[in-house]
């Protein structure tokens, strides 16, 4: 059955990173297709542009824009928002979705790899609300809404950094909701948690382990016993953009197939 989009976020502009693929490409096209406008970053200019042109192609020429942007670069989240903002006529949600991985236990890990992942899955979080919440406050009702992961909740120690990182998104979050609660502005802030989905963050693991056993490890501790997919992610992005979410703030939206249950 075929289904009218209901523009959901009609009027809502949208400032999303890591959106060249998996996660945020899906989130973009489904926004899109829900009357928002879009500014998309990526760290790969030339594929978050192709995301941004299919959009377009889609929807017109006016509803995405794109550029390239290093999420740990504290001067490049300034000027990016500043471009979205003057491109866009504002930005009233902003979705922190950027995020790598590393396997190793602590004592495996090299600085070097705890410092990468903390500055993309961490700071760059912080670097986003802290530099996007004074456009937001001009346009509110406005949304943050911070990509964080199960591994915040449930721990394996060959995912240390990993781990810290998305335990870490899920409490900034709430600090950022309650802030600006305290401050009596129209802004909200919440994290999602999803399980693993098969985007190229997971696919190490499938190089490494192999397709089966892959499957198998990463599966293991979810009673749907699948993976999730980026749609499933991208609803709840489309729902805590909306206006439908008013009232919900410092909230963890766990699409995990049932895992942190068990």
């Amino acid at each position: 059955m075929t289904h009218v989009s209901a523009h959901r976020v009609a009027g809502k502009k949208a400032f999303i990173t890591g959106a060249a693929g998996g996660l945020g490409a899906a989130m973009a096209r489904l926004l899109a297709r829900h009357g928002a406008k879009l500014f998309l970053t990526d760290i790969d200019e030339a594929a978050v542009y192709e995301v941004a042109k299919a959009i377009n192609a889609e929807h017109g020429d006016t509803v995405a824009w794109s550029a390239a942007q290093n999420v740990r670069d504290e001067d490049r989240w300034q000027s990016a928002l500043a471009e979205a903002n003057g491109v866009l006529g504002g930005i009233s949600v902003l979705v922190n979705n950027a995020g790598i991985g590393a396997i190793g236990g602590v004592e495996s890990l090299q600085p070097k790899e705890w410092q990468r992942v903390m500055g993309v899955n961490l700071d760059a979080v912080y670097l986003g609300c802290k530099y996007a919440l004074p456009l937001l406050r001009q346009h509110q009702p406005g949304s943050i809404i911070n990509i964080s992961s199960m591994a915040a909740f449930k721990v394996d120690p060959d995912y240390t950094v990993y781990n810290a990182s998305k335990a870490a998104v899920a409490s900034l979050s709430k600090s950022v909701a309650l802030d600006c609660a305290r401050q009596k502005m129209d802004v909200r802030c919440n994290s999602i948690h999803p399980s693993f989905i098969r985007t190229g963050i997971v696919e190490p693991f499938f190089e490494q382990l192999g397709e089966e056993e892959a499957l198998k490890k990463l599966t293991r501790g979810v009673p749907l016993r699948r993976l999730g997919d980026v749609d499933d992610v991208a609803y709840a992005v489309l729902y805590l953009a909306s206006d439908e979410s008013r009232y919900i703030t410092a909230a963890e939206f766990r699409i995990d197939g049932g895992a942190s249950a068990v």
